[in-house]
């Protein structure tokens, strides 16, 4: 019988699927992008063992274009009806209803150095947690991990919400960022050291804090400037940058622009979009403009990433 622990130890799609029997997947590879794969299995077993997470830091000095970041999960425990129209039934299976199937839900998250560097731009490397995402640290290593709730609840996101198209593009690549800023803390097992910004000790801030960085994902197409965004949530411009760097670690604007150009990425490469609807889908005032940022973002024209897609 496999146990979560086993599964994560298999390398590769090719070592899992001929022992579990794939009933849903979702991937995607967009290079220089988040990779992911999302894999529900049947579970032959009722119970097979605890939720586990693993981190995989791959290093080499000499050839850096080989470094990455994984972050592998397996969760049990859930349930997956392939018919959509009854996923509230709460009747046994009958003739024409196999009922809800358990599964095991297998999750993996891919990270270049390069997609990784970008968080670490003009930053001290004060700690441990910093010399991973800059691949300072000086060996590879692998590390186990217990899910905790707030990682069971993201990987559950994964599994249970509704959006399509573009707007699930969004919020996948925004969990994707919860999941690993979570991993990493529960890497090094540090201690909370409270905020520097004093505000941030009430509660109630922070949660304006993290509904800025909703509406700004909400207005991917549709640019805010920092004033309306202060408004909507009922905070100073002033706290509002300076608590969503501590939060966040990087500034409004960093934050939005590259979520912007992963968006970008998806409607390029994943659908097929001319620059031209990329660029007015995302509120840019001219082509230009447009290319620019996506090659300081992504080092490519968005030709060149169109013609990999092709």
């Amino acid at each position: 019988m496999l146990k979560p622990l086993d599964i994560l130890r298999l390398s590769n799609q090719q070592e899992i699927d001929p022992l579990l029997d794939l009933l849903h997947e979702k991937e995607q590879h967009i290079p220089g992008s988040i990779q992911y794969s999302i894999k529900r299995y049947f579970a032959h077993h009722e119970r097979i063992g605890d939720d586990t997470g693993m981190m995989v830091y791959h290093y080499h000095q000499q050839k850096p274009e080989d470094n990455y970041l994984e972050l592998r999960f397996c969760i049990t425990g859930n349930k997956y009806c392939e018919e959509k129209g009854c996923t509230k039934c709460k009747q046994l299976p009958t003739d024409s209803c196999s009922g809800k199937t358990r599964t095991v839900d297998v999750f993996s998250f891919y990270f270049t150095q390069t997609f990784l560097s970008r968080f670490t731009q003009n930053v001290k490397l004060s700690n441990r947690k910093d010399e991973v995402v800059a691949f300072r640290h000086p060996s590879s290593f692998t590390k186990l991990f217990p899910l905790c709730t707030r990682k069971r609840n993201v990987l559950d996101s994964f599994l249970t919400h509704s959006y399509t198209g573009s707007l699930e593009n969004i919020f996948v690549n925004a969990k994707i960022h919860e999941i690993l800023l979570y991993s990493l803390e529960c890497l090094l097992d540090e201690k909370e050291e409270g905020f520097s910004c004093k505000f941030l000790a009430n509660e109630l801030d922070r949660e304006k804090i993290l509904n800025a960085r909703e509406i700004l994902l909400q207005h991917i197409g549709d640019p805010i400037t920092i004033k309306e965004l202060s408004r909507k949530v009922a905070i100073n411009e002033c706290y509002l940058k300076k608590g969503f760097k501590e939060i966040f670690g990087t500034t409004i604007f960093d934050f939005y622009q590259q979520q912007r150009m992963e968006h970008a990425k998806y409607l390029l490469y994943e659908k097929g979009l001319s620059v031209t609807d990329v660029s007015a889908l995302l509120g840019y005032s001219s082509i230009s403009h447009f290319s620019t940022a996506f090659k300081k973002h992504t080092g490519l024209k968005p030709c060149e990433l169109l013609s990999q897609s092709a």
